[in-house]
């Protein structure tokens, strides 16, 4: 791509380095001249250096209002109005990173708008009833939210027509968003550094899980299932909202971690005989980490698991978020013959470098038929 055409980077917002920020790093590694954009950028030196190359970032005036720091889902109502404020009418190529808002930045026919779509915002669609059971809001609050989500899916759908061409992170968000939005979308799924991890074929008799502790990601049932497996241990990394309330159930042959340093969660992962995952996600990085340990991943047969994990080859996916589920699935696993090699070998069509190359070569090539058709 010409290095004469102007770029810009629109992500929802940089708070912490997570699997979404993962991407951004990629993109940066394969283009160095972006100009970056988000709604609030509170990222610390360390994680703006990892994800950003050290940029600056130019974000939305909720960067500035009271809280925003320690709560900017608060301010749900501004996302809309606060993405359109900014003026990129001098770019040539739009790129952003949404599970938000970032696809609603308004462009116009001389640019192209390319679309890496984590998911379509949960909680405003799949995870609307849930998001609204477990706030806990009195009836006026909730109302209140109900009337805002309401409004954000509207301009969710509306602002579609500003995006040229979506990519989604797998063929469970390619479906998702298809049928929200009537989309087409090409699947790349998520870079994975699985350089950052070796094969280990020595294992040690104990299951391992490890996440940020909120009701979507089922740790509370996972725990609650091995309390019915008292011969078999469980070892449990995170922390999070449910730490607490899990720490209470949890029986003696359950080892609650809290937080760990990324060195310590390796050897975790990569010792462990099994890796167990309960939640529904869009593609889930951590299950393909621990593939890349040749660590078996025991998974809910739903979202990005199904297509991260071999049944039966490099894992068994079960197929109901209940301990009954997980349970038989413990018991399965234990009987099955897995070759670890197997197992690391399916990680690598998930790495970094395949995620740079492949997205590399798809702008590059719709970046040009755009500029020919004009």
């Amino acid at each position: 791509m010409n290095a004469n055409y102007k770029k810009a980077l629109v992500h929802d917002w940089y708070y912490i380095n997570g699997g979404a920020e993962k991407v951004i790093h990629s993109f940066t590694n394969i283009w160095d001249d972006f100009d970056h954009y988000a709604l609030v950028d509170f990222l610390n030196k360390k994680d703006r250096d990892d994800i950003l190359n050290g940029e600056r970032v130019n974000t939305s005036f909720i960067q500035k209002l009271p809280t925003a720091k320690s709560n900017h889902r608060k301010f749900l109502q501004l996302f809309p109005y606060a993405v359109e404020q900014f003026d990129l009418s001098e770019y040539d190529l739009i790129l952003s990173s949404s599970a938000s808002v970032s696809k609603g930045v308004i462009t116009n026919q001389n640019q192209l708008h390319v679309c890496y779509c984590h998911s379509p915002m949960r909680y405003a669609w799949d995870l609307y009833h849930q998001y609204l059971s477990e706030s806990n809001f009195g009836y006026v609050k909730k109302m209140y939210a109900k009337k805002v989500l309401h409004n954000i899916r509207i301009w969710d759908v509306i602002n579609t027509n500003r995006v040229d061409v979506f990519i989604a992170n797998s063929n469970y968000i390619k479906g998702r968003i298809k049928k929200i939005y009537n989309r087409d979308a090409k699947v790349i799924y998520p870079p994975v550094d699985v350089k950052k991890f070796t094969l280990e074929k020595s294992k040690e008799d104990y299951y391992f899980t490890a996440s940020r502790m909120v009701p979507y990601k089922k740790i509370e049932l996972i725990v609650s299932a091995f309390n019915n497996m008292p011969d078999k241990k469980l070892v449990v990394a995170g922390t999070g909202p449910e730490l607490k309330k899990i720490k209470s159930i949890a029986n003696q042959n359950i080892e609650l971690l809290g937080f760990v340093q990324d060195e310590d969660l390796k050897k975790y992962m990569s010792k462990a005989k099994a890796f167990v995952f309960a939640a529904e996600e869009d593609f889930g990085i951590v299950p393909v980490e621990a593939q890349a340990c040749g660590t078996p991943v025991i998974a809910y047969n739903k979202g990005g698991a199904k297509e991260t994990v071999i049944d039966l080859k490099t894992g068994l996916l079960f197929n109901q978020q209940t301990e009954s589920s997980i349970i038989g699935a413990v018991d399965k696993f234990e009987s099955l013959e897995i070759d670890h090699e197997i197992v690391r070998q399916n990680s690598i069509k998930f790495s970094k470098e395949r995620f740079e190359k492949e997205i590399e070569e798809f702008v590059i090539t719709e970046f040009q038929k755009f500029k020919s058709n004009k």
